[in-house]
């Protein structure tokens, strides 16, 4: 089986880890494949028997690996889907992190991953995007987001205005700092964390949620995925910022904004022993009494 590990910032603490899974791969007879950027961080501190492939953003990896170890964090996920796009491949996320929404598998946990994948036992569960379409071009073709599309005002001054449009129809002149679009995967970053509501995969929508509005009574908006958004923003200051995921570009108020459901799924691997509803009670410590 041909394994590519992913990584965007080495771990010292997490060495043995690291090796633990090279080991475990280059004894069931694994190919394996390391994203440029990481394998400076490594070389020379983790050994391989066989050199493994480099590969970077610019390679076309469907058809060339067949699943992505993602290790680190929720972050790295999200980087990792920048390489692989619309391939299919699926995505194994190993969490050396912290919360782990999306890298659910757990440092004592890795082995037997490894195991389930390498024997295919496991269930694949598909991500929907948002794409960004614009009329300069923004973010050219890493226009698409796994959790969200962010607006933010970009200096500390005063409030921006974003007039939302859903299906050509006036939904709201939001005035606040931002304004999050979200996927059901997004629901538990970002739009958690401004009030926005945990949904789960699968769901079909999109979740518009203001960052610290102005009007009380205005509350984050739930709506079908088949939608299509349209954004345009106005404010004192002459510059925004508009991020997808962690990708960020500035614009100004000439730039239209559009977003819709992306024509491909991102595939994350799901061990069959755990599901979606599992990972939210163990990340977000459900039904944990204080007093015991």
């Amino acid at each position: 089986m041909r394994i590519a590990i992913f990584g965007i910032e080495f771990y010292e603490e997490s060495t043995k880890l690291y090796q633990q899974i090279i080991d475990k791969l280059e004894r069931e007879n694994c190919s394996i494949l390391v994203n440029d950027r990481f394998y400076d961080q490594i070389n020379g501190r983790l050994k391989f028997s066989v050199k493994p492939r480099i590969f970077s953003n610019k390679d076309k990896l469907k058809g060339k690996i067949d699943v992505l170890f993602s290790v680190g964090g929720d972050g790295t996920i999200l980087e990792s889907v920048t390489y692989i796009r619309d391939s299919g491949v699926p995505i194994l996320g190993i969490n050396l992190g912290r919360l782990g929404f999306l890298s659910s598998v757990s440092r004592n946990e890795i082995a037997t991953a490894i195991d389930a994948v390498l024997k295919n036992n496991y269930i694949i569960n598909k991500r929907t995007l948002l794409k960004l379409k614009s009329n300069d071009n923004l973010f050219n073709d890493w226009n698409f987001a796994l959790n969200e599309l962010t607006i933010h005002k970009k200096d500390n001054l005063s409030m921006i205005v974003v007039h939302v449009y859903i299906n050509d129809q006036f939904l709201n002149s939001y005035w606040s700092d931002g304004l999050l679009i979200s996927t059901p995967t997004g629901s538990t970053g970002y739009s958690l964390s401004v009030g926005g509501p945990i949904v789960a995969p699968g769901s079909e929508n999109f979740i518009i949620s203001p960052i610290a509005t102005h009007n009380l009574t205005v509350r984050p908006f739930v709506i079908p995925d088949t939608s299509v958004i349209k954004l345009k923003v106005t404010g004192r200051s002459e510059s925004f910022m508009v991020g997808l995921d962690s990708r960020f570009e500035t614009i100004d108020s000439s730039i239209e904004l559009e977003i819709s459901k992306c024509d491909f799924n991102i595939n994350l691997i799901q061990m069959s022993n755990r599901s979606f509803y599992d990972t939210i009670r163990e990340k977000l410590n459900w039904g944990h009494d204080v007093r015991n």
